[in-house]
Formats: C-alpha cells, sequence, structure tokens
C-alpha cells in the first residue's frame, strides 16, 4: 500500500521567525558561567559610568532606550528594575540609586534574543485544556515546539489550533510578543533543581517561551513530548524532555494543569541517563510505563511506581527493517485505539535519513508487539530535505482525532508542518507484518 493512500501531508508551515525576541539576563561575561571577580569588576565600571550621568542625561538615555524598544516587549521599565534587582550582589557598595538610574543600570545588563531565528520544530500535540470555544464536533489543541536561537539554545515555546469536524487543521496566528515566566518556587536536590514556574495568564499562549532555568538544562530543553495523561477523572498534562547542560543530557519531566504554570523536575535512575523518554497516556496494571531508548539503538517498554524514578526496562522493538537498521526511537507517547497501543517510530537508515514508522503493542501488555510498518509512513520529500539537519523528519507526539491521527512533524530540523493518518487504511497497511 502506498503512503499516499493513509497520509496526506497540509500545508500549515510553522517556520522560524528572527523577528520573534525576547529580553533575557546579560552579564558582562562567558555566559552561563556565574560571575568572577573580573566581571563584577566590569559590572560596576557599568554602574559608575550610569551614576556618573547627571539627572537630564539620565533620562533621556533611558527615555532613548524605551523609544527603541518599547513595542517590542511588555512592561519593559518593570524589566529594567528587576534586571537591577538581580545583579545587586554583583555590584559594589553604592547609596540608593534614583528611580531612574534603576531602570537604565537594569537595561544595560539585559540583551535581546531572537529564540526562533533559527529553527521551530520537533513538535508534540496535545488537547487543550479549554475547550468552551471548540467547534462543534472539533478539537482545540496545543502544540508545543523547540525553538533555536543564537549559540544553539533550545527552549520551548507554544502555539493553539482547532481541527475541525470535518478534520481539517488551523494554527492560531502567532502574537509579536514573547515572555518568559516567573520562577515562583526553587528547590535544590542532590539529582537537581526541581523548579516551579508561572506566566501572567493574560499574555497570549504563543508568548510563552520557556528557557533553561537549572544547570543541568543551561544549553537547552530539547524535544519535548507532551501527553495528557489521565488518572481517573483528573487530567494533567506531563512531557519528558531532553536536559542538555553542554556537557551532558538526562531526561526530566515538565508538569501541567493549564499551560500557565509548570513545575519542571528530573528524572532519576538509570533509564533517564538517556534521551527519548514518552509516557504512557494512563497507568497500565497499576503501574506508570514509558517508552524509552536506553542504548541508542532499540526500543525498551518501563514500568515504575514512581512518576521521577526510571530503572531497568525490556528490550521490545529492535531494527527490524533497512530504513531503520541504524536505530529506532519513538515519536511521541503511545495512542490508545481500539486495536492497541500505536506508537509512532522513527528509524535512521543510509546517509542519515530520518524516517517515522508505526508499531501496535498490545493494549493490556505493551510488551507484546502486534504489528509494525514494513516501510515508513513519512518520509523526506525532495521538497522537505533541505535544512540546519538535512533529510529529516521528525516528531516528538500525535494525538488521535475521531477516525484518524494528526501528525505535527518538523522537516530538517528546521521548521514543521502537518499530516494526517486514516486510522482504518494505517492498521490496514500494518497487517503485511503478521502475515509474514
Amino acid at each position: 500500500m502506498s503512503q499516499a493512500t493513509f497520509l496526506n501531508r497540509q500545508a500549515l508551515y510553522l517556520r522560524p521567525d528572527p523577528a520573534r525576541v525576547i529580553v533575557r539576563p546579560f552579564k558582562p561575561a562567558t555566559e552561563p558561567r556565574d560571575l568572577n571577580p573580573t566581571d563584577k569588576t566590569r559590572a560596576n565600571h557599568i554602574v559608575d559610568r550610569v551614576l556618573a550621568l547627571d539627572s537630564k542625561a539620565a533620562a533621556d538615555q533611558l527615555a532613548e532606550v524605551l523609544e527603541n524598544f518599547q513595542g517590542r516587549h511588555r512592561n519593559l521599565l518593570e524589566t529594567f528594575e528587576a534586571r537591577a534587582g538581580e545583579m545587586e550582589e554583583a555590584f559594589a557598595t553604592h547609596g540608593a540609586f534614583s528611580k531612574i538610574q534603576r531602570q537604565l543600570i537594569g537595561a544595560y545588563f539585559l540583551n535581546e534574543y531572537s529564540f526562533e531565528a533559527s529553527a521551530l520544530f520537533n513538535p508534540s500535540i496535545v488537547p487543550h485544556p479549554d475547550q468552551s470555544d471548540a467547534p462543534k464536533g472539533g478539537l482545540r489543541f496545543i502544540l508545543s515546539l523547540r525553538a533555536i536561537g543564537e549559540g544553539h539554545v533550545s527552549s520551548l515555546t507554544f502555539r493553539s489550533g482547532t481541527i475541525a469536524a470535518d478534520g481539517s487543521l488551523a494554527v492560531d496566528p502567532t502574537v509579536r510578543l514573547a515572555s518568559s515566566p516567573r520562577i515562583c518556587h526553587r528547590v535544590s536536590t542532590p539529582d537537581g533543581d526541581r523548579v516551579e514556574l508561572v506566566f501572567k495568564p493574560d499574555e497570549d499562549l504563543s508568548e510563552r517561551v520557556i528557557f533553561p532555568v537549572t544547570e543541568s538544562q543551561s544549553n537547552g530543553i530539547e524535544d519535548a513530548r507532551f501527553v495528557e495523561f489521565r488518572d481517573g477523572e483528573r487530567k494533567t498534562y506531563y512531557a519528558t524532555y531532553t536536559a542538555y547542560s553542554g556537557r551532558a543530557i538526562r531526561s526530566e519531566l515538565i508538569e501541567t494543569d493549564d499551560f500557565i504554570s509548570f513545575r519542571m523536575a528530573p528524572l532519576k535512575g538509570a533509564a533517564a541517563r538517556n534521551k527519548g523518554m514518552a509516557l504512557f497516556p494512563r497507568k497500565i496494571g497499576g503501574k506508570y510505563a514509558m517508552i524509552a531508548r536506553q542504548d541508542n539503538e532499540n526500543l525498551y517498554l518501563i514500568y515504575s511506581d514512581d512518576l521521577n524514578t526510571w530503572e531497568g526496562g525490556q528490550a521490545i522493538l529492535k531494527p527490524e527493517f533497512p530504513w531503520e537498521f541504524v536505530q529506532i526511537g519513538n515519536c511521541g507517547s503511545p495512542i490508545e485505539l481500539d486495536e492497541g497501543w500505536l506508537l509512532l517510530t522513527h528509524g535512521v537508515g543510509p546517509v542519515r535519513k530520518y524516517s517515522i514508522g508505526a508499531a501496535l503493542l498490545d493494549k493490556s501488555d505493551p510488551s507484546k508487539v502486534l504489528a509494525r510498518s514494513r516501510e515508513p509512513l513519512l518520509g523526506p520529500e525532495p521538497s522537505e530535505r533541505e535544512g540546519y539537519v538535512p533529510n529529516v523528519v521528525y516528531t516528538c507526539g500525535a494525538i488521535r482525532h475521531d477516525d484518524q491521527i494528526i501528525l505535527p512533524y518538523a522537516v530538517s530540523d528546521t521548521f514543521s508542518n502537518f499530516a494526517t493518518i486514516k486510522i482504518s487504511a494505517l492498521m490496514q497497511a500494518m497487517k503485511s507484518y503478521l502475515s509474514r
């Protein structure tokens, strides 16, 4: 059966936009290290130069800054004051700053960052927690995306959209502004920091950007695999993601109920030392379950009584077909169907070409593989081969809506698009695996 029979590429291209900027902390140092004595001396030279301005010159300079940057960011003066407060520990003993001096000093320790200048990719999709304005027979959704800007630092950003009753897709317009959350709580543990973040409720979803906030994430929050997790009547949105420190990677967990406040925590155990973990959307046999790749080659099924600790595991899928001979991995959390758990996979083949396939796992015992796609469902087309990393299509999660799978996917680690898959046709195509 040909790919076109059950998969339909859309034309909803989400491309990186270098005009979307945010103000981020700037230090006269090589980020992300803390300020050393020389750096603190430089910081105090900046303060001294500001304090040497007379009151009119300082006011004129602040007015010029506001004229230049106002409209590109929310609450700039408030942000400037907050940044001056954050830098206070680096400053030498000084008299009280005037309000204008404090705001101007704060401005010198911030910089604009174009957070998606290089790439907007590796999406995952979940139902929106608020379906009050969903179309009849349709669904509102939230899309998470990995954004990359200067220095190849990865952050997490969001979009919203609609699936209509007829299965057609639309993505809501993106607002011009962007914002970072406030860190409202942080606890240091032997395994790493646990943090709580909160955005202002009146900020549009597409404004919200989550940057690295802990040492383990300092060089990137990568490839979040969001899933709507149900435990009885309670719904929680979890995502595993790869935290990259610049030296090491590990899997961590982010949790939210509303996509306004978020809780981030490290995952523990041997299985969390790799990347690409994906949580099942409900417990199985009273335990949490995860698909993971512990050996950079095969896919494992892992159970745990504790959402934060993952050990051991059983290899359930290994490279079998030429398009996945190098390695396989998961493409997001399993999707529950009547037939079983649909697990989207990626395979790496000749010339490091990434394609997306699928496997069907038994619903009560996911270690049993019921079917696999012998050929890729989706691969890089000639028009989709060029980009930061050529010959790659990739996703971090899809959802089911009625009789089809809604599959957001990334192209060459640069931009994102959508495809839809008819479930019945996909099941029929996978039957050939069982008839070998």
